[in-house]
């Protein structure tokens, strides 16, 4: 009989030891996606499938259904179950909505990060992992710039891996991110912590404005900045955060030459629009969002089926020249892109889960300010971008907002102990 406690006692320990010893690789892998994700999408793709493996064994029942039982959590897989319904009524091929599905896949991850990381106390060295990783990509991007001639095979100057548009916005979010710390560093009078923290802030802005950028980030860029003075200061920041964007994004425009150069493009293609013969990268973009608002006209509740964008723009585009006659896969619009697909119905559960995600970052520590700046910046370039349905992008948005919604969520977990606590044994804190 003692022998056989002895066993069980054994087999016990070493399930637990085995989950731990999961729990941590699952911790270690998300710090690793974290780090590929500005750098490799092959490696992202491996790190990710390995994170699961390591992930879901442990992960108990109750965890992931407390989480699937939230907005944060269930509006995810609500879009992704939406998303598989609409295979029913696509009227494409099979292969078409297969392929359009799985756009959808990626949801899934979101109530397993926030139940990880709700109950891991490692999240921050993703956030980490991930900062050390774009500021890697800030300093060779800078090499490259000041050392044309570096043995390095790279797409555009100043871009060594992947492509201006996610480095430009990754560069983005981490100077708004350092900007917080900065005053964080600052209220403790940690002056030259706060003299590093902004220099490092200013050479990421100053790659965008002399390096490479996107529309995109000139974008997002004026809406971070009304958010974060809102956040740090309410009307005083928000008037101060307008008047210093203001003077710093017009000196920018005015004295930044590839800035401004990017800027007059912009304008000459906006202008070039009104002639039905010009083709180039803004007219294209508004005549996708012409061509998506009638698509989503003609079946505006439940839309036309997972999987059939591109045959709704072949459609449209058939014997036409100059924009209206480009095809696209992509309307370059998030709401329209689901709207497409899925309908108003669709839109809704979209829109509620942008909400629901930036309703878990009520707070006003750095870690919330982290995702009120992946769930904003997702907003906002996903009005010309589709980028949920992006391989990085959506990956970019699903660890951000899961690690740091996790994290958020285990503080407030900690918070209400600590309150019960005090409430049932109130001598204990007398």
């Amino acid at each position: 009989m003692a022998t056989s406690n002895m066993t069980k006692v054994a087999a016990f320990r070493a399930k637990a030891f085995d989950r731990r010893a999961l729990e941590r690789a699952a911790d270690w892998l998300a710090v690793a996606v974290a780090v590929s994700l500005p750098w490799s999408t092959t490696a992202t793709s491996i790190l990710v499938i390995l994170w699961l493996i390591a992930l879901l064994p442990t992960l108990d029942a109750a965890a992931v259904k407390r989480e699937l039982f939230t907005a944060a959590g269930g509006l995810p897989v609500a879009l992704w179950a939406l998303g598989g319904l609409g295979l029913l009524w696509a009227d494409v091929s099979w292969s078409d909505r297969i392929a359009g599905y799985s756009s959808f896949y990626r949801f899934l991850a979101v109530p397993l990060m926030l139940a990880q990381f709700r109950r891991s106390e490692h999240g921050m060295r993703v956030l980490v992992g991930f900062f050390a990783a774009v500021t890697a990509v800030l300093l060779l991007s800078w090499l490259l710039v000041l050392f044309p001639a570096l043995p390095w095979h790279a797409a555009e100057p100043g871009v060594p891996v992947k492509d201006y548009i996610l480095q430009s916005g990754d560069f983005l979010i981490c100077a708004f991110i350092l900007f917080a710390l900065a005053i964080e560093e600052g209220r403790a009078r940690r002056r030259w912590l706060v003299i590093g923290t902004l220099a490092l802030a200013l050479l990421f802005l100053a790659n965008i404005a002399l390096v490479t950028t996107a529309r995109t980030t000139l974008l997002v860029a004026p809406v971070l900045a009304l958010l974060f003075g809102w956040r740090q200061f309410r009307w005083k920041g928000l008037l101060g955060a307008a008047i210093v964007f203001g003077i710093l994004g017009g000196v920018a425009a005015l004295e930044a030459p590839y800035l401004r150069t990017r800027l007059d493009i912009s304008l000459n293609e906006l202008h070039a629009y009104e002639s039905r013969d010009a083709l180039n990268s803004t007219s294209a973009h508004l005549q996708f969002l012409k061509e998506s608002f009638s698509f989503m006209a003609t079946a505006p509740i439940i839309g036309h089926g997972t999987g059939t964008i591109e045959e709704q723009f072949r459609n449209a585009t058939a014997g036409r020249t100059g924009p209206q006659g480009v095809a696209s896969i992509n309307p370059h619009n998030q709401i329209l892109a689901v709207g497409i697909q899925l309908g108003l119905v669709g839109v809704a559960v979209l829109i509620a889960m942008w909400v629901a995600h930036f309703m878990l970052f009520p707070g006003r520590g750095l870690i919330a300010w982290i995702g009120i700046v992946i769930v904003t910046q997702n907003v906002v370039a996903s009005l010309v971008n589709s980028h949920l349905f992006d391989f990085t992008q959506a990956w970019l948005y699903i660890f951000g907002v899961g690690v740091t919604g996790g994290m958020a969520l285990r503080e407030r977990d900690r918070t209400a102990a600590q309150q019960t606590k005090r409430y049932e044994h109130p001598s204990a804190t007398a």
